[in-house]
């Protein structure tokens, strides 16, 4: 057995493991946006040095919202460094609760810390718009993670320099672990309060430079941090209550007003219209092993003179050229429009869209391509609602967060989607103007989605 692995089997404390001793060095640091500094100890490089990691650096953390915000351009490996970091302080805060301690041995720690570096592994460009068409065909980039991590190089480091298997890892990625040690892991993972939303909330918010994602306490939230009543989750002390309404309140203001900017999501519904007429003539395993410019061109190889072109040559051409709004609807605005085509399956969007560039063709007397109308919907799978127990030790008792906060009662009991996310109807920058000035705009987009459920 290797000396380190030897040497971890004797540890008894969390606060042990190198990693976390690491916080409070000077020394092997890597300094990331704002101004943080990331302790690194030698296994921790290890990892970053493989080549499935190094792939992170070419992927970009938010793709088409570079279009619309310019320094909106920061990396997966950036952000998965400060997903790291956050995690040590979860741990380092966990360590000095009773509960946590005792459930989570130093070894189910070094699972979470290297499961939280790597928690972004098995994403390609543009991976989440690609993911909302919930097309058959397309893996999952869970998948993808899990095959990256049984690659010799990463697997490697894994097992000589962590004593950890890739198949633990990777069950804490796609939650396919259900034991109370997992469950509590997987949550600080992926949970309403995570340490993958405490990173990619500021650092969205930082690189598109606005203020809205930095604005909460995440010292004060992470200091709250607790177990839940049951035991198998991640809750907060009620000291961390204003801070996790503000947390709420921040992740609401950045879909309203950066994921789904109006801009924004003229950029997202162009390319996945593109790579849906595109992706039954593409090899998933091979195009999503790319980073962001050879899918580009990949894509545009494929596409070769066909329609699809047309709109990545917008997005990624020499002069950029998105679709143009020319209605939207809303759950408060027009809402039974809006229901019409909510969280609708993504083919049945396309013949609607296609129904529709038939009629405007009619009421034009002017030709309407279809691939130059588009609708943009909220898609079917719904945003996580954020809902987590609020311990009171004073009284010693559990409330749910919804039940204390009128914000979060709001926000997260609401249907989260409906209140942030619009439909929304583009059309190519030359028939805009026309299309636009229709009087029954609105009446042919009811007649489009009739015609597509017949």
């Amino acid at each position: 057995m290797p000396p380190l692995a030897s040497r971890l089997f004797t540890m008894n404390s969390l606060r042990e493991i190198p990693e976390l001793a690491a916080l409070s060095s000077s020394r092997a640091l890597i300094r990331i946006p704002p101004d943080f500094d990331v302790p690194l100890t030698d296994r921790v490089k290890r990892l970053i040095d493989t080549p499935q990691f190094r792939r992170l650096a070419h992927i970009s953390q938010l793709g088409l919202v570079r279009l619309v915000y310019p320094a909106a351009n920061h990396s997966r490996f950036e952000h998965s460094l400060g997903v790291y970091r956050v995690a040590l302080l979860f741990l380092a805060r966990l360590a000095g609760d009773e509960r946590f301690a005792a459930l989570i041995q130093p070894r189910d720690a070094e699972r979470f810390l290297a499961a939280a570096l790597l928690h972004d592994l098995g994403h390609w460009p543009f991976c989440h718009l690609i993911e909302d068409l919930c097309l058959d065909s397309m893996p999952g980039h869970e998948s993808f993670a899990a095959n990256f991590l049984q690659q010799p190089q990463l697997a490697d480091v894994l097992k000589s320099h962590w004593s950890i298997e890739p198949v633990e890892v990777a069950g804490l990625l796609t939650g396919e672990s259900t034991d109370q040690k997992s469950c509590v892991l997987q949550s600080m993972l992926s949970g309403p309060i995570d340490v993958d939303k405490m990173d990619y909330l500021m650092r969205d918010s930082l690189h598109a430079g606005v203020p809205y994602g930095r604005n909460f306490d995440q010292p004060r939230l992470i200091q709250s941090l607790c177990l839940n009543e049951a035991g198998d989750g991640l809750a907060i002390t009620d000291k961390g209550k204003t801070a996790a309404e503000m947390m709420v309140f921040a992740r609401y203001v950045m879909f309203s007003e950066v994921y789904w900017h109006h801009a924004v999501r003229s950029a997202t519904a162009m390319l996945q219209r593109a790579f849906f007429l595109l992706y039954q003539e593409i090899d998933p395993e091979a195009l999503f092993g790319l980073s962001d410019q050879p899918m580009i061109d990949a894509l545009k190889k494929v596409a070769g003179q066909g329609p699809a072109r047309e709109l990545l040559i917008g997005l990624f051409g020499p002069t950029r050229q998105l679709y143009k709004r020319v209605a939207q609807y809303s759950l408060f605005q027009q809402s039974e429009t809006y229901e019409l085509l909510a969280r609708k399956p993504y083919p049945w969007l396309v013949r609607c869209a296609e129904h529709f560039a038939d009629l405007v063709s009619s009421e034009l007397s002017h030709h309407v391509a279809a691939h130059e109308v588009i609708f943009d919907a909220p898609p079917v799978k719904l945003e996580v609602e954020f809902e987590m127990d609020v311990h009171f030790p004073k009284e010693d008792c559990y409330r749910r967060l919804g039940d204390v906060s009128p914000v979060v009662r709001t926000l997260a009991r609401e249907q989260f989607d409906d209140y942030v996310k619009r439909v929304r109807v583009f059309v190519h920058p030359r028939v805009a103007a026309k299309v636009r000035s229709l009087p029954r705009l609105t009446q042919l987009l009811a007649e489009s989605a009739s015609r597509s459920s017949e």
